[in-house]
């Protein structure tokens, strides 16, 4: 049977290249990834020659003849070595997209694209195929930011019980926060018991909700370079924020789902009440509850509203988010402003 029957790992070209030393020396040829490590003292040509070309592909090497000549047996020897393939993939995400007035992206193909890609079949629950990845950190933050479109939701789980958590619909933004929403303002205002702080007091106070979105935007959905290459930080990312840059037009997942919020908020809340008195901290948290599920809710509206009907504001706003998702996913973090 062949070698490369089992189900492998996908890698990218970066992930081979960072191979390139004597104790972790990996290849490739003709699409399939080997590591080498434990050969290098035992190939006839020396060492030398393979590490001259660890991290790299030595197809055209290896079928040189005038260099280096292979035997069948060679070749039939170097699949004993074998970890995974390439796969680059399809790129979607460019630097020269631009945001036309009327952005209605076509629906992906979700057959061609799983072949193309091997990332995740958008026709089978998504969770449990990024918890059984079989692909790279690279490859799936690679993939993950690549942007699909489904004219229905897309299934997390198979299970109804566990899916109808994954699902918000656009009601339920104002039912559930905007009381918060009030309550802790009202709570804000007649909790002075003395004039509010001046703005040279307290220069900060005004922007604070728009900081706190922004920061945990920038440096929680969007902790690339740290996650660690494991599948739980695959489904942890996944269901964070990846799947708001793999699906950005998915009717039912344009806001975290409230448990979700919930859980996030929490520590956050806390910091405020410990980093300000108790009436500005209700301001704060309330005015960033307003102004992040505002921007949600009305985002489930903006991929059916004509763009021209929106306000000015949220016309440029739609402008600056939808080129985050398809120019540069590593900037344009602001969520509630483009100060950032």
């Amino acid at each position: 049977m062949s070698t490369m029957s089992k189900r492998v790992r996908i890698y990218t070209a970066e992930d081979l290249a960072a191979h390139n030393s004597r104790s972790s020396c990996w290849v490739a040829r003709n699409g399939k990834v080997y590591d080498v490590s434990g050969f290098l003292a035992d190939h006839p040509g020396g060492d030398d020659l393979i590490l001259d070309h660890a991290g790299k592909d030595v197809g055209a090497v290896m079928g040189n003849k005038d260099e280096h000549e292979h035997s069948d047996s060679a070749y039939e020897m170097l699949d004993e070595f074998i970890v995974g393939r390439l796969c680059e993939g399809e790129t979607i995400v460019s630097d020269d997209w631009v945001a036309e007035e009327n952005f209605h992206p076509e629906d992906t193909n979700s057959l061609e694209d799983f072949e193309k890609n091997q990332f995740i079949d958008l026709r089978k629950p998504l969770i449990r195929q990024v918890w059984e990845a079989n692909f790279s950190k690279a490859y799936y933050l690679k993939q993950v930011h690549q942007p699909r479109h489904l004219a229905e939701p897309a299934r997390f789980f198979g299970p109804s019980y566990l899916e109808v958590f994954t699902r918000t619909q656009w009601y339920l933004v104002p039912l559930i926060w905007l009381p918060i929403a009030f309550n802790l303002f009202w709570r804000g205002v007649v909790g002075f018991s003395r004039p509010l702080p001046s703005f040279i007091s307290a220069p900060l106070y005004p922007y604070t909700a728009a900081s706190v979105s922004y920061t945990l935007h920038r440096f929680l959905f969007h902790i690339d370079d740290v996650m660690p290459d494991r599948q739980w930080a695959f489904v942890l990312h996944f269901l964070l924020h990846g799947v708001h840059h793999y699906l950005p037009m998915d009717r039912l997942r344009l806001v975290m789902p409230p448990l979700m919020f919930t859980a996030l908020s929490v520590p956050f809340t806390r910091l405020a009440y410990m980093l300000f008195p108790t009436a500005v901290a209700n301001g704060i948290i309330s005015g960033s509850y307003t102004f992040y599920h505002f921007k949600s809710f009305l985002s489930n509206f903006n991929t059916s509203l004509h763009h021209t009907s929106l306000p000015l504001y949220m016309r440029e706003m739609k402008k600056y988010h939808l080129a985050h998702h398809y120019k540069n996913f590593e900037l344009g973090f602001g969520v509630t402003s483009g100060f950032f």
